[in-house]
């Protein structure tokens, strides 16, 4: 995801936020969950994070003062998403905030009654995390930035790079973009009004290399 697309992601829930905590800012320490798919060293999502946190305390949250955030890094890694999303639950925090596809999912198989948000998930209709985009209903909702239809024009835009291409290959990770199947679909419709072959290459990790 665009840096900038992320930072304004953050930025909206840091101001949605102190909406749904208005009239109690007198009470206990308030406390959100943070789970990242990416690593901790990744830095366009560490100048996100600087930027929601700088929006939150110009709103009146302090982390540490009125206001506590817990973040845990995914790595990249299902089975780690997984059981940091089980962790972040038994700290029963006010709120959830879930970044990417498989940290939303993760949050939501652990609960159903702590407010979960999402950011960068692709198709959360089609993923089965809300059950309708203009009423998510649950406990679920969230921000989806990505356009499935860019399948298409990634093929036509390499076709006018290259006029005479004749093959292309897709290599993505199942484990960490599930919703891979619907930009296979997209490229596969590009490729056949114009007499490209597609090849689809999953790997499901760097070391595995192409092979899988």
């Amino acid at each position: 995801m665009r840096r900038r697309e992320f930072i304004t992601l953050l930025a909206g829930l840091a101001a949605a936020w102190p909406l749904a905590a208005r009239g109690q800012r007198g009470e206990r320490m308030r406390r959100i969950g943070v789970l990242l798919a990416v690593a901790e060293s990744d830095a366009d999502v560490r100048m996100g994070i600087a930027i929601f946190q700088q929006r939150l305390q110009e709103l009146g949250w302090r982390d540490g003062q009125n206001i506590r955030i817990d973040y845990r890094w995914g790595d990249a890694d299902p089975r780690r998403i997984q059981a940091l999303a089980k962790e972040l639950v038994e700290l029963h925090p006010d709120a959830l905030v879930g970044h990417s596809t498989p940290s939303a999912r993760g949050l939501l198989n652990q609960t159903r009654s702590i407010p979960i948000v999402f950011l960068t998930v692709t198709d959360p209709l089609g993923q089965g995390l809300v059950s309708s985009l203009s009423r998510p209903n649950g406990n679920i909702t969230g921000f989806s930035v990505f356009e499935f239809s860019l399948g298409t024009k990634w093929v036509e835009t390499l076709k006018q790079i290259a006029p005479g291409i004749r093959r292309v290959t897709a290599i993505f990770n199942p484990d960490t973009a599930p919703y891979y199947g619907l930009y296979l679909k997209s490229i596969d419709a590009g490729v056949s009004s114009l007499a490209i072959e597609h090849i689809a290459v999953p790997v499901h990790s760097a070391a595995s290399g192409l092979s899988n």
